[in-house]
């Protein structure tokens, strides 16, 4: 009998959910936060294959929550790792929220107006105006001949000034 995932699922979250909240909440000690990982847990369930063939769905879910439970531990080190960089930091060397805004708002503009352009072209372009590599490091970081870096990052100037031209036209 071939069940869809989605009835599959659904009768698991029905049956499971309770104590998989429960099990989570025991490792982390926090009832939100298990809640939470339940949900991944269950959006996981659903994207599964093969689900009607499962014999024990409680250790399918443990394995699939233990799996979610991990990256959720990873991020959080990695975000206190973040935090705990950006404390150390000097005040002076920290950016003003308007800062950050305006950074935002500039990193958004240039993404759209290399958007189009392809990868490569894009990377060349970056690696020259950005981190202010010259062609040759370019081509060694690419692993490209300097013509083809030459090629790309002209492909780049001339695709921004058309979008200059453009937008000019009225």
């Amino acid at each position: 009998m071939n069940t869809p995932p989605a009835h599959t699922a659904g009768r698991w979250y029905t049956s499971h959910h309770a104590w998989l909240v429960g099990w989570l909440q025991r490792k982390m000690g926090c009832p939100h936060g298990a809640a939470d990982l339940a949900q991944d847990t269950f959006v996981r369930v659903l994207a599964a294959r093969g689900l009607d063939q499962v014999a024990e769905p409680r250790a399918f879910l443990t394995t699939l929550a233990k799996r979610v439970l991990f990256s959720h531990w990873r991020r959080r080190e990695l975000e206190q790792a973040y935090l705990q960089a950006l404390a150390e930091l000097p005040q002076a060397t920290l950016p003003s929220v308007e800062d950050m805004a305006l950074l935002h708002e500039a990193l958004q503009a240039i993404d759209q107006r290399l958007a189009g352009l392809p990868a490569k072209v894009r990377q060349a372009f970056l690696l020259h105006r950005i981190d202010g590599l010259t062609h040759v490091q370019i081509a060694a970081e690419m692993g490209v001949s300097l013509a083809s870096v030459e090629r790309y990052v002209k492909h780049a100037y001339l695709h921004c000034c058309r979008l200059d031209a453009d937008s000019e036209t009225p």
